[in-house]
C-alpha cells in the first residue's frame, strides 16, 4: 500500500491544536511538506518545530483570522508564491457555538455560513490551479457524524455541516477527472478542546458535573470510551494517500460505532 507523501505539500487549517494539529503530524510523518494555517503564531511555531522532517521536508506557517479575507488571501499567495502547489488540503475549522437550532439568531446562521463555506471556497480556488497542474489532489473537510445523524443542541453546527457536505459531494463530481478528490471525514467524541468546551456547556445546562457529564458520554459510544486525535489522524492519512486514489464523494465516520446510520 502506497502511504508515501513525499513531494507532496499539504495545507492544514486550525493546525493549532486538536484534529488539526494530530493530522499535521500524521502527513508530515508520511513525507508531506505542510504549512500549518490558524490564528496563533506561537502554538504554530510550537508545532511546526515538532513536525517530522525525515524526508527533507519545511513546515512553514500561515498565522492569520481566516475571517479576514484579505489577510487569507495574501497570506496562501505568499505560501504558494514562496513554497510552491499545494496538494492536500485539510480544511478544518472549529464548530459553532452549541444551542437549539429554533433559538438561534439569525447572524448566528450567516455567520456560521461565513465561516465555514465562504471561506473554504476562498482556499479553494487559490489552490486548485496547483492541484489540476500536478494531477494529483486531496480536499479533506473535517466535518461532524451529523451529517448522517443531527446532533441534539447543535442546531446551527448541524445545518452548516450539512451544507458544506453537499459542497464537497458537487466538488467530488466536478474535480475528479482532474485527478482531485475530496472527501468529508467525520469525527465522533475525540478528547479535543471542542470536547471539552461540549461537555462544560453539558454539564451546565444539567446541573452535573462535568465527569458525570463525560462519563456518561463515553459510555454512549460502542468502543467505550473518546478517540484520541491520532486516530482521526490516521484516517486522514490514508484518504490524503496515493492508496486511497480511488476513493471520492464519501463520508467517513470516524467515530466507534456511534452514529446510528449507515
Amino acid at each position: 500500500m502506497n502511504l508515501n507523501l513525499s513531494g507532496r505539500r499539504a495545507l492544514v487549517c486550525g493546525a493549532s491544536q486538536g484534529l488539526g494539529e494530530a493530522c499535521a503530524r500524521q502527513l508530515a510523518e508520511q513525507g508531506a511538506e505542510v504549512a500549518l494555517l490558524a490564528r496563533s503564531l506561537d502554538k504554530l511555531q510550537s508545532v511546526r518545530d515538532s513536525l517530522a522532517t525525515g524526508h527533507g521536508q519545511r513546515h512553514s506557517v500561515l498565522a492569520v483570522d481566516a475571517h479576514d479575507r484579505a489577510a487569507l488571501t495574501r497570506a496562501l499567495v505568499n505560501e504558494l508564491e514562496q513554497g510552491g502547489a499545494i496538494h492536500i488540503w485539510l480544511n478544518n475549522t472549529g464548530g459553532p457555538a452549541p444551542g437549539r437550532a429554533s433559538d438561534a439568531e439569525p447572524d448566528a446562521y450567516a455567520a456560521a455560513l461565513t465561516q465555514h463555506m465562504v471561506h473554504a471556497q476562498v482556499i479553494l480556488r487559490h489552490l486548485l490551479p496547483g492541484m489540476r497542474g500536478a494531477g494529483y489532489g486531496r480536499i479533506l473537510n473535517v466535518l461532524s457524524t451529523s451529517v448522517k445523524q443531527p446532533l441534539a443542541n447543535l442546531g446551527v453546527s448541524n445545518t452548516v455541516r450539512a451544507a458544506v457536505a453537499n459542497w464537497a459531494k458537487t466538488l467530488a463530481s466536478e474535480l475528479a477527472a482532474d485527478g482531485i478528490t475530496v472527501n468529508n471525514v467525520l469525527p465522533g467524541l475525540t478528547q479535543t478542546p471542542r470536547l471539552d468546551s461540549l461537555i462544560a456547556n453539558t454539564a451546565a445546562r444539567s446541573e452535573r458535573s462535568t465527569e458525570q457529564v463525560a462519563k456518561a458520554m463515553a459510555a454512549s459510544v460502542p468502543v467505550g470510551r473518546f478517540a484520541e486525535p491520532a486516530e482521526f489522524a490516521n484516517a486522514v492519512g490514508f484518504l490524503a494517500s496515493p492508496a486511497a486514489s480511488y476513493i471520492n464523494g464519501i463520508n467517513l465516520p470516524v467515530d466507534g460505532g456511534m452514529t446510528g446510520s449507515l
